[in-house]
């Protein structure tokens, strides 16, 4: 099927690995021309002539600090005229209401939460005045899935819900879809450096990381992938689902009621 996204200029927030790495990838794919941002310029430059050498499309990079919000006002001026917005950037540290101060809070929040805020309202701007555009947010299954070992990212996570559901709903009044994807854990670097220092501290051996996810327990035995949280977020932009908007997909296996 042709997801008639050729020539569609796609940007990605924490393009350089993970999910936005391989989303970046997944547009580049079907023909579409992508900006990847991220923090590290070195980073994103490998992720860039990756996708150039795999898929033949022009590929942007932009280094910035999305937590700041001059630098998200940056680069809203300097890719006006993006198709798509993909807001991936942001991880919001674990631990209970007694393990974070209110300053970890608002740190950890600046990123995820008020990142896909602004970037949102600042790219509807141009969209909502060109009567076309798509904005996906990539939040988490905490949100709908509250954990309490994970309080501040449950709480980011749910708002984040809510947010893409109120815009989505209204956006389409100007032919823009807003929509998002909740991820469960999926295998990405982060997860395994995670997993060894746990493997490390319960085994003393960091190779055992694998042990550590409890993977026969997870739907289809395993972790999913950041291929396929690309695919659905590249399958959902294209124009076949145009009546998709103000919603939020949980991509977790049905692990939320595996319990």
């Amino acid at each position: 099927m042709d997801l008639g996204l050729k020539g569609k200029k796609v940007l990605v927030t924490g393009g350089s690995k993970g999910i936005g790495a391989a989303c970046g990838h997944a547009f580049a794919a079907e023909g579409a021309n992508v900006v990847l941002v991220s923090r590290s310029a070195d980073a994103l430059k490998a992720t860039a002539d990756e996708i150039r050498s795999r898929h033949q499309v022009a590929v942007e990079t932009h280094a910035a600090d999305l937590a700041d919000a001059a630098a998200r006002t940056e680069t809203m001026k300097k890719f006006p005229d993006i198709d798509v917005l993909v807001n991936n950037a942001g991880a919001i540290p674990g631990g209970s209401i007694f393990d974070l101060t209110m300053e970890r809070w608002i740190e950890s929040w600046q990123l995820k939460v008020f990142g896909y805020i602004h970037m949102t309202k600042l790219t509807l701007e141009h969209m909502k005045a060109r009567k076309s555009g798509i904005i996906v947010n990539i939040v988490g299954m905490a949100g709908p899935n509250p954990n309490y070992d994970y309080v501040a990212g449950t709480t980011g996570n749910a708002g984040l819900n809510a947010f893409t559901k109120a815009v989505g709903s209204r956006s389409v009044d100007f032919g823009v879809r807003v929509f998002g994807i909740n991820p469960a854990a999926t295998k990405t670097d982060r997860i395994i450096t995670l997993s060894k220092t746990r493997a490390k501290a319960q085994f003393g051996d960091e190779s055992r990381w694998e042990e550590t996810l409890g993977q026969e327990k997870l739907p289809f035995g395993r972790l999913k992938t950041a291929e396929e949280v690309a695919a659905l977020s590249v399958m959902l932009c294209a124009p076949q689902v145009a009546y998709l908007s103000g919603t939020m997909i949980d991509m977790d296996g049905g692990g939320m009621f595996r319990k």
